[in-house]
């Protein structure tokens, strides 16, 4: 089989195009596929997919596609000028790449699924592709995801705040909490950050949010009610951050306590921090034995800690009658317990109370959220960071967006749409 046949078949090619010429040797570490179409053709506008005759050529370009055997190949064309009669002389889209790229849809396929894997430097050693060009095709795929992906606003969302880098820089996270997919990034966590994704959508559109979920943080709560629709009734608090900080308040009860066992030569609490944090089901078997100790020992952590685990119950009640009575009883232990650390959280949560029952209308938490800050959280440490905040948030809608990233007809160089469906000259 000749080279000239090979690669035609290799690259899909057809009709009216075909591989003139195929050079190998004056660079060992490149092939280069020249291509031509017949003469008297006819080629969709790109604007209007009307069938026009050729007008002339552009300058010929150069496109890398996978690689031959571990050798560079690289596609060679001049891409036709149609004369359109509504919308004049138009270069035609190359229907072997995404428009702007220098890359074939199946090399820069290649591309983004180990961008998909592995860091932009990962993919740079593997590929031995510039850092910006692989940026550039990462970039690229988010942009044609989110055109995709179109203007679309979830039943139920998660808010939630992720740190771009260190000095209390911040990004705001809007997620789908049905899908677990982020919709939106904006910088800071100010009630602005919120309010621009709820202004992309108009006031009819909100109606058909039904709960949004999210910590106690006013500036989030402000957003919500200023720019959703009865927002007092979906606003969801999340019970993992109430359970979180009842659980701060019970470590900060044993650091205190353990710093005054300590003055005493007391050093039962030393190295127990976690086990104040477990639930019970959730300890490890090889400590429970040390935790019943502990417990018998008549210490105020361990009074902090029943308190902690028996709020868990408020979100088992499927009637808000019998959880407000619930809470009623509990409110009045943690605030008698003479422990300050579990007063201040009890009053906050009585304080926020009314939007953390709404759990028990909705059933939502932010744990999809708190899933992918995970998941963001890795794609930063795989990055060592990021320095450009532009870039963080491509990082974040490639990885987490549920985009669909990759070009049409990525197993074949023509793809699907080939050249060969237009049309000859009668």
């Amino acid at each position: 089989m000749k080279d000239i046949e090979l690669y035609s078949r290799l690259l899909g090619i057809k009709r009216p195009w075909y591989v003139k010429d195929v050079l190998y040797g004056e660079d060992p570490e490149r092939i280069d596929v020249y291509l031509e179409h017949n003469p008297g053709i006819l080629l969709p506008c790109p604007v209007c997919d009307k069938y026009s005759p050729v007008y002339d050529h552009m300058e010929e370009r150069e496109w890398q596609h996978l690689n031959t055997c571990h050798v560079s190949t690289f596609i060679h064309a001049r891409l036709p000028r149609i004369e359109c009669k509504d919308h004049g002389v138009k270069c035609i889209i190359s229907e072997w790449s995404e428009p702007g790229s220098d890359m074939t849809i199946a090399f820069e396929s290649h591309l983004i699924s180990l961008e998909e894997e592995c860091n932009i430097q990962g993919v740079f050693r593997l590929t031995d592709i510039s850092w910006d060009r692989c940026w550039g095709v990462m970039e690229r795929a988010v942009q044609r995801g989110l055109i995709r992906k179109g203007k679309h606003i979830p039943e139920y969302i998660g808010v939630d705040e992720k740190s771009f880098s260190k000095g209390h820089k911040y990004e705001t996270l809007v997620c789908d909490i049905r899908k677990g997919t982020v919709e939106y990034v904006e910088d800071g966590r100010k009630q602005e950050s919120l309010e621009k994704y709820f202004d992309r959508f108009n006031e009819e559109e909100r109606e058909g949010i039904k709960a949004v979920t999210m910590d106690m943080w006013d500036p989030y709560i402000a957003a919500t009610k200023e720019k959703v629709p009865e927002a007092e009734k979906k606003i969801v608090f999340d019970k993992f951050h109430v359970m979180r900080m009842i659980g701060e308040a019970v470590d900060k009860v044993r650091k205190k306590e353990n710093k005054e066992l300590m003055e005493n030569d007391q050093q039962c609490l030393k190295g127990t921090k976690y086990l104040w944090l477990y639930s019970y089901e959730n300890m490890p078997k090889h400590r429970r034995e040390e935790f019943k100790v502990l417990k018998k020992l008549d210490l105020k952590v361990s009074r902090a800690w029943a308190i902690k685990e028996n709020l868990r119950n408020l979100w088992n009640y499927t009637r808000k009658k019998w959880a407000l009575k619930f809470f009623k009883k509990w409110y009045f232990w943690a605030t008698h317990s003479k422990l300050g650390p579990i007063i201040k959280v009890a009053k906050t949560i009585k304080k926020r109370l009314d939007n953390t029952l709404t759990y028990l209308d909705h059933h939502i938490t932010n744990a999809l959220s708190e899933s992918i800050n995970g998941k963001i959280e890795k794609v930063k440490r795989m990055a060592c960071g990021y320095r450009n905040r532009n870039h963080y948030r491509t990082a974040i809608y490639f990885h987490c967006g549920g985009l669909d990233l990759f070009p049409k007809g990525k197993t074949k160089l023509m793809g699907t749409q080939h050249v060969g469906a237009t049309h000859s000259k009668s």
